[in-house]
């Protein structure tokens, strides 16, 4: 039996994609998409992967949480600044 891929580093997914990317690529309107998505995801395979033991995926947790700030900071800029933000 082989085993698991290796998880990513937790510090590769803190900062998000850019947000006008993110949403200039959906289909649709979506109020889930998400530039933290990757650290998201990575979170959940974490915790896969450590069958369910939270302690053990702290530093993903932390940096979904740090992708989200960066994200929402990046937008309150913009609309400080004046630029066109998505929907």
């Amino acid at each position: 039996m082989s085993s698991p891929p290796p998880s990513p580093s937790p510090q590769d997914n803190v900062k998000p994609m850019d947000y006008k990317e993110v949403f200039a690529g959906r289909q649709a309107y979506s109020q889930h998409t998400d530039p933290c998505e990757q650290a998201a995801k990575a979170s959940l395979s974490c915790m896969d992967h450590n069958g369910y033991n939270r302690d053990k995926c702290m530093d993903f947790f932390q940096a979904y949480r740090d992708c989200k700030k960066a994200w929402l900071e990046q937008r309150r800029e913009d609309r400080r600044a004046g630029l066109p933000t998505p929907v």
